[in-house]
């Protein structure tokens, strides 16, 4: 949603569980490591409108560390509309100074199941996709990758393409689709995703076989995108059986208000989740991004997520019209205005390599939306456990 514009409370759970079909609760799963804090070590820039093999540099929202080949898998979101839809292999040096150097090594354009590149929207709207997540899977040696597909109901267009997450090869050739939930379609009414408000973030867990993937902004039903106040802006949190590529269960993720008013009152303003990343069984990082006209930068929160206990929402059409929910509990993990300097629009995040003192590492990645006064800005931190 960001990047169009820039180019253009409690809940009181009352039913009995027994006799509420909809109140199906997950239980906690095994213990893993957790993350109390997060250590800034450094931040790098990748110019603008750097060229690499005939490609223009830009648009980063996904970003994945494959361990094995100590490379980082980054998705561009360009619509094919520069170059065809792509993702980069690129190495990131980095140490307990911070970020010494960025090299990228390869790109790879995705490819429909024909086998040809995904076409622009002036060529075909109905498949041209909207890149936004990118999670490497090691036991199978491929890739999946997300879009948020498209919703345009004007007087002289109408264009509903679902979102999708596909999976590919290393080379980009697709090799498989999950199968959409039917809630999580494109509808002519006010039903269903808004548009570029849809799958946003993505993360594997259960030794890669569960799926989570993450909604933007709140569907229709759900009721109305955050707001500078406190509305009750829910978005969903979807589970995908990675075998099946079958959706299991939906839980509910309460957005925080919009960070900072717009100037002027009535510009544009949004606060969404990019991405997700999961810690392990049952707990997520969840990134919320809030930006508002008038200002360069984004607010930029991080915050512990625990499914645990939570209710699965699966079956409940409307999050406004049935509240007998139990939401994803949240805790915040990090407000990045706290960093006392420039945040840009962060849309991706990823465990890096392990420091030489054994602690963890985060890698975040900034989309510049192709835009010369944004930055593709990488954040790297320690995490403190």
């Amino acid at each position: 949603m960001l990047k169009q514009f820039l180019c253009y409370s409690a809940i009181l759970l009352i039913c009995v569980l027994a006799s509420c079909s909809a109140d199906k609760l997950i239980t906690s799963g095994v213990p893993g490591k957790t993350i109390s804090s997060m250590n800034l070590l450094g931040q790098y820039e990748i110019p603008y409108n750097y060229s690499f093999k005939n490609t223009t540099v830009g648009g980063l929202s996904g970003i994945d560390y494959d361990k094995g080949r100590d490379l980082y898998n980054i998705i561009s979101d360009d619509r094919s509309s520069i170059n065809p839809a792509r993702y980069y292999a690129a190495k990131i040096f980095t140490s307990q100074k911070g970020i010494d150097s960025v090299k990228l090594e390869d790109v790879h354009f995705l490819r429909q199941p024909n086998g040809q590149l995904y076409p622009n929207s002036q060529t075909n709207p109905l498949l041209t996709p909207d890149p936004e997540a990118i999670r490497f899977n090691p036991l199978e040696n491929n890739l999946t990758w997300s879009s948020e597909g498209e919703r345009i109901i004007t007087g002289r267009d109408t264009v509903l393409e679902d979102p999708a997450i596909n999976v590919i090869s290393v080379e980009g050739n697709w090799l498989a689709s999950y199968q959409i939930p039917d809630n999580l379609k494109m509808q002519l009414t006010e039903q269903g995703p808004r548009q570029n408000g849809v799958f946003e973030g993505m993360s594997f867990a259960d030794n890669f076989k569960t799926l989570y993937i993450s909604v933007e902004e709140p569907l229709y039903q759900d009721g109305p995108r955050a707001d500078v106040y406190e509305n009750n802006a829910w978005i969903r949190i979807l589970k995908f059986n990675a075998g099946s590529k079958s959706n299991t269960a939906q839980y509910a993720y309460k957005l925080d208000p919009i960070a900072h008013p717009a100037f002027p009152a009535s510009g544009f303003k949004i606060n969404g989740v990019p991405d997700i990343l999961a810690i392990d069984d049952h707990q997520l990082l969840v990134i919320e991004r809030s930006f508002s006209s008038g200002r360069f930068a984004s607010t930029i929160k991080v915050f512990l997520v625990d499914l645990a206990g939570s209710t699965d929402i699966k079956d409940i059409p409307s999050l406004k019209e049935n509240t007998s929910f139990k939401p994803l509990s949240k805790k915040l993990l990090l407000n990045m205005d706290n960093l006392g300097i420039y945040i840009d629009n962060v849309e991706g995040v990823t465990f890096g390599p392990n420091l030489p003192n054994g602690h963890r590492t985060l890698l975040f990645i900034a989309d510049n939306n192709f835009q010369s006064f944004e930055k593709t800005q990488i954040l790297f931190f320690e995490v403190i456990e």
